[in-house]
């Protein structure tokens, strides 16, 4: 029999991890103890929402929150731009080290400075590394093309486009490629030839695309993953739910 591989994902979820991230990697992480086997952390950085990035931090001293997010460059890229396009500018990174003694301890502080603009996703992931969260666990990235090109077609899907001068993530549908500005309104864009290392899943394909490469026999599902995952699609799978934690939106700057 083949050893069980423990599957989890999320989106990058600011450069210090909400702790619903800290409560998936803990569940999988005592399944691993319970039954061996490999952990695979599905990094979805191919998404493009901004707001998944938002750090919700401590005062150390008032106990007020505090709500920070990376800056971007221009309009286009904030809206439209998957995480692993959106830049992170050196500027921001020079104010928000100098913020954090407020909020958190030396040794975050230093691998926040010694973690270098790069892009958005690159720069979370890093900060995870570093924080210890995901030692011994395979990191798997949507953004990556070799992931892209072995997943299988899926009918709902996004493709990687340039548009004045930025990459976007654009929605494919009757035959458009279209950005979505709000409500319901689109704007629609022209589009280049594209093949699988150019697209990534919506939310309702996103699970099956993913299993196509991942294989898993054990997925860790938060609690929106509940709702929308179509667990008829992959009956090899056991879905576990993450353990509860507390203030699970809010930024996780511990030490694993």
């Amino acid at each position: 029999m083949h050893q069980p591989i423990i599957c989890f994902g999320q989106q990058p979820c600011g450069f210090f991890p909400k702790r619903y991230l800290l409560a998936k990697i803990l569940t999988a992480r005592r399944l691993q103890k319970e039954i061996g086997g490999e952990i695979v952390f599905f990094y979805h950085d191919s998404d493009h929402d901004p707001r998944e990035t938002i750090t919700i931090l401590r005062d150390r001293h008032t106990n007020g929150e505090t709500a920070l997010n990376f800056q971007f460059e221009n309009r286009i890229q904030k809206q439209f731009s998957p995480l692993y396009a959106k830049r992170v500018l050196p500027e921001w990174h020079e104010k928000t080290a100098r913020q954090l003694p407020r909020y958190v301890g030396r040794s975050l502080v230093g691998y926040f400075k010694e973690t270098k603009p790069s892009n958005v996703a690159g720069f979370c992931l890093e900060m995870y590394t570093r924080m210890g969260l995901l030692d011994g666990i395979r990191v798997e990235r949507s953004s990556a093309p070799d992931f892209r090109a072995r997943a299988v077609a899926v009918s709902d899907y996004f493709v990687d486009q340039r548009y004045e001068g930025e990459i976007v993530r654009a929605r494919v549908r009757d035959g458009k490629l279209l950005l979505h500005k709000g409500g319901h309104r689109f704007l629609e864009i022209p589009g280049e030839e594209f093949g699988p290392k150019q697209i990534s899943p919506t939310r309702d394909t996103r699970f099956s695309w993913m299993q196509s490469v991942i294989r898993c026999t054990h997925y860790v599902s938060g609690a929106s993953e509940q709702h929308y995952i179509n667990k008829a699609d992959a009956p090899e799978v056991k879905f576990v739910r993450r353990d509860d934690i507390s203030e699970s939106d809010k930024a996780y700057t511990e030490l694993a």
